[in-house]
């Protein structure tokens, strides 16, 4: 079982290093996507033994995770783990991702929520709000839509479409594995937050531009 990890990045010369290190032993190979970083986002990367493909401009998170899924079906994954370039996550917790995927799910989902542990309230708030809003649209509801810690099965990856380019790219994921029938399943991480990490959020005219956005997107599916 052939493991590879997609980390999407832009702007994260300062914090890429760290995570691929404490990746690397959990999983085969590392695919960074550098999404038209204007920094050293991609030398860096490249520097510490990851494949870097890389977007001309700033595409956003829904097209960087588009890109990395494609390019690691091309290097033959059997299990796909995405997670965050700013240190949010914590790479030891990958082998609970791929037993649960052994286990026969298709999509693994890393919920902060069923632990809540140093995650800050507003951060709890939008995240339900996330929640009702892909249950609504989608009629798939699970406890953390907004997360970036996740595991695909190649039978997921081979099924899932993206077709939105930003932040709205985690309701839609889980809309699609819901279209398609998949097997979701959650568990639980901890919630690693710096100042670093909270100022890389959403604003509230954001969220309000996503919610619109995956709007539109029910209404093509």
């Amino acid at each position: 079982m052939k493991i590879v990890a997609v980390i999407p990045a832009y702007k994260e010369a300062t914090q890429i290093a760290d995570v691929l290190t404490r990746t690397r032993s959990f999983v085969d190979e590392i695919i960074v996507v550098n999404d038209g970083s204007p920094d050293e986002t991609a030398e860096v990367a490249s520097t510490h033994d990851a494949i870097v493909v890389s977007h001309v401009i700033n595409r956003g998170l829904g097209a960087a995770i588009g890109t990395g899924f494609a390019f690691a079906k091309k290097r033959g994954a059997d299990v796909v783990i995405t997670l965050d370039a700013d240190g949010q996550h914590d790479p030891a917790e990958i082998p609970k991702f791929i037993e649960a995927v052994k286990g026969g799910a298709d999509v693994v989902i890393g919920s902060r929520m069923l632990t809540r542990t140093g995650m800050p309230w507003y951060r709890q708030v939008a995240n339900m709000l996330g929640n009702i809003s892909t249950l609504v649209l989608f009629g798939a509801y699970v406890t953390d839509s907004q997360s970036g810690f996740r595991a695909f099965s190649r039978a997921a990856l081979d099924k899932i479409e993206i077709k939105t380019n930003r932040m709205e790219v985690s309701s839609e994921l889980i809309a699609e594995a819901k279209h398609h029938g998949f097997k979701i399943v959650e568990v639980p991480i901890k919630a690693i937050y710096t100042d670093y990490s909270l100022s890389k959020g959403q604003s509230f005219f954001v969220g309000i531009k996503t919610l619109f956005k995956l709007v539109l997107r029910r209404i093509t599916m």
